[in-house]
């Protein structure tokens, strides 16, 4: 018999740098590179859980944004949900990491998800982080449109503007790596 669902939930935690960096944490007991995530209390909301658990692993305060999705396998025999939001850190951590977790790295995205050791986190971070990219990138674009433009050389270089497109395919490359389609 498969036996109660397990109930998580984590964040997908990001801190503002000259890069948009995302938390990933290595666990002690196993020293594996996951998202900061973990099992809900009785009673506790799967939100007040993942706000918990962030703080817990990472050191740092954040502000819960939105909600992400989930994904789901097994534990143990059990299946087990984990939901995920996005979250924002504050700057500097606000308190030591919990003895489980041996230490946090902020990353950007491409090399957060190649830190991580599931597969199914790794594809799940890329989807994800993707669309936060992008997001992030919309929201700049719409605040520039705003204000006058100031000329720039560096705009018009041709090595900027060949760096941009290639920026855009290694986001889909960085999926066929987890997928095994392509090293």
């Amino acid at each position: 018999m498969a036996g109660k669902t397990i109930q998580a939930a984590g964040g997908i935690v990001v801190r503002n740098a000259a890069r948009l960096q995302f938390a990933v944490v290595q666990r002690a007991k196993d020293e594996l590179w996951v998202l900061p995530r973990g099992k809900l209390k009785r009673d506790e909301s799967a939100l007040a859980g993942a706000r918990r658990e962030v703080v817990e692993e990472t050191g740092h305060r954040v502000r819960v944004r939105e909600f992400l999705g989930a994904i789901t396998y097994r534990a143990r025999g059990r299946p087990k949900v984990v939901q995920f939001w996005r979250m924002q850190a504050e700057i500097k951590p606000s308190r030591d990491l919990m003895e489980d977790i041996m230490a946090v790295e902020w990353l950007p995205l491409a090399a957060a998800v190649r830190k991580l050791s599931y597969p199914l986190e790794r594809l799940f971070l890329s989807n994800v982080g993707r669309n936060i990219l992008r997001a992030r990138r919309k929201a700049r674009g719409s605040s520039r449109k705003s204000k006058p433009r100031q000329p720039s050389k560096a705009r018009h270089h041709p090595a900027v503007s060949r760096t941009r497109k290639s920026a855009g395919a290694g986001g889909s490359t960085i999926l066929r790596r987890v997928l095994g389609l392509s090293s």
